[in-house]
């Protein structure tokens, strides 16, 4: 146990060396580290929402709401389908979570159910006697349906916070439906939440000329035609406050691939591209309708609704309709990060002041700073000279566990910095382990060396099983819990493995090195 050889001497200087470079840059300011050459590390600890300030949402998916969506798509593929085989029907609608429909003829009942059977494997067809007729998703189905509802918003989620520029954002799911959004650093909820809080479904729709709004209301609208407001801001004072439109698609905003502001006759637009698929449709329903209005919809509200001049066959074009510069990058933002499968309500919003987050960090400095202090001052008074040595190996556990979280990219949190306080006492308790076995074989009359030999030896099992025990709940907390409560397990789990490292390795080769320069007839301790 007291022998090293020249590589692991090496081996744990390296190690040690690397943890107090990879530590440094949290000592500077970004300005300071922006002049740093490229090559040295510039990675720091991020500081989690309580301690920097910012924003915490929980939101809720209306999954509810994207199976409705579903199951209308899924309304022309029905319609088609009973008109190819001939089988007359009447009342197709969605009706809470299943499209409803009755079959005119009782004969034609099995050719119905085995026709509409095609559709989707997913959908349970029911047809009574009567030719009443439902279609719904299986249990199954539809329990994977709100999954994926939930996985895809958390992606456009993420993908919209990046978009504005938002650092370390924290974004999980938070039981079946829920979102947890905590943002460091914002100091405009307000528009972040406006941000997350539309669906962005961007659609292209014709106009239908021959039926004016008022026809509409008054019940005179045509089973496939829907009457859309005009978005508030965006239409002009000339035009119409509501459009009616047909319930058709053109094209989707799912194809669009690009999305940018820019301008045009000195005003703000967005300009958007299309991929392969979308520009051939767009050409084809541009060229289909030259001369009629087409509606440029988002989220149900009509932005624009300019006619069509000629076919567009290049796969790009232009949204205008009094933007500013902001909602034009914005809108584009929305554009590029793709529509939410389903509406998200916000549940709960919490905003941590930069000043609340500063006084938690000055406290948790201080309170850290008192326990180090303490323990460094309670080993040098009860161990001496080896409580110089264990306190050294206190310093480069300190500078590993920050160099691993900076490394990782961890955020550091209050409950952090608990973790951190807490693993700096377990750190020294190995030492003591260690001290006390060694002044034992002192007293039971064995040699310098052997009573440091035996000393580390036979700690070594004790610090191993409390140190994997502690691993273990760290382990379990990471896994079962969420939020702060991970931030600790981090903090705690890396605090272990390097306290585990100082005091087995770094003050041993201390005590070795003390031996082979001082060769000391008695041990100091």
């Amino acid at each position: 146990m007291l022998y090293f050889a020249n590589w692991k001497i090496a081996l744990i200087c390296a190690i040690c060396a690397l943890g107090v470079l990879l530590s440094l840059p949290n000592l500077f300011s970004q300005s300071l580290l922006a002049q740093v050459p490229r090559l040295l590390p510039h990675k720091q600890v991020a500081l989690g929402l309580d301690l920097r300030g910012g924003s915490y949402l929980l939101l809720q998916v209306d999954v509810a709401a994207a199976q409705r969506e579903h199951l209308n798509s899924l309304i022309d593929n029905v319609r088609n389908v009973l008109r190819d085989a001939n089988i007359g029907y009447t009342g197709l609608d969605v009706e809470g979570d299943a499209i409803a429909f009755t079959i005119r003829e009782p004969d034609r009942i099995d050719d119905a159910r085995q026709a509409l059977r095609k559709i989707d494997p997913d959908l349970t067809v029911d047809i009574a006697a009567d030719g009443s007729g439902t279609m719904r998703f299986s249990t199954v189905a539809t329990d994977a349906r709100r999954r994926q509802a939930v996985d895809q918003s958390i992606e456009i989620i993420r993908r919209r916070i990046d978009e504005t520029g938002t650092k370390e954002p924290t974004i999980q799911r938070e039981g079946s439906d829920r979102i947890l959004v905590q943002l460091p650093g914002v100091d405009n909820p307000e528009h972040v939440k406006a941000l997350l809080g539309r669906t962005a479904k961007l659609t292209f729709q014709l106009v239908d000329t021959g039926v004016s709004v008022e026809d509409a209301r008054r019940g005179r609208l045509p089973a496939f035609d829907e009457v859309l407001p005009a978005e508030e801001g965006r239409a002009g004072h000339a035009g119409p406050p509501a459009y009616v439109v047909r319930k058709r698609v053109m094209v989707g905003g799912d194809t669009l691939v690009d999305a940018q502001p820019t301008f045009q006759n000195n005003e703000p637009v967005v300009s958007f591209r299309f991929d392969a698929a979308g520009a051939k449709r767009f050409g084809d329903a541009t060229r289909e309708n030259v001369g009629k209005p087409f509606a440029i919809v988002l989220d149900n509200k009509v932005i624009s609704a300019p006619v069509i001049r000629e076919p567009i066959l290049g796969g790009s074009g232009i949204i205008s309709g009094s933007f500013t510069v902001q909602s034009a990058s914005d809108l584009a933002l929305l554009l590029r990060a793709g529509a939410l499968p389903a509406p998200i309500t916000i549940l709960e919003e919490r905003t941590v002041g930069p000043d609340l987050g500063a006084d938690s960090i000055h406290a948790g400095a201080i309170a850290s700073i008192v326990g180090v202090v303490l323990v460094v001052v309670f080993m040098i008074l009860f161990y001496g000279l080896f409580g110089v040595f264990a306190d050294i190996a206190l310093f480069f556990n300190l500078c590993l566990m920050l160099g691993s979280l900076s490394l990782l990219g961890a955020t550091l949190t209050l409950p952090g910095i608990a973790g951190i306080a807490l693993t700096m006492g377990m750190a020294v308790d190995a030492n003591v382990l260690i001290y006390e076995r060694i002044r034992e074989e002192v007293r039971s009359g064995r040699s310098m060396l052997s009573s440091l030999d035996a000393g580390f030896k036979r700690a070594f099992g004790t610090i191993l099983d409390s140190h994997v025990t502690t691993l273990v709940a760290g382990f379990l907390m990471f896994w079962l819990g969420s939020g702060p409560v991970k931030g600790f397990a981090v903090t705690l789990s890396i605090g272990v493995l390097t306290s585990l490292f100082s005091a087995i390795l770094v003050t041993r080769l201390l005590i070795v090195t003390w031996l082979r320069q001082w060769k000391p007839k008695a041990i100091p301790i």
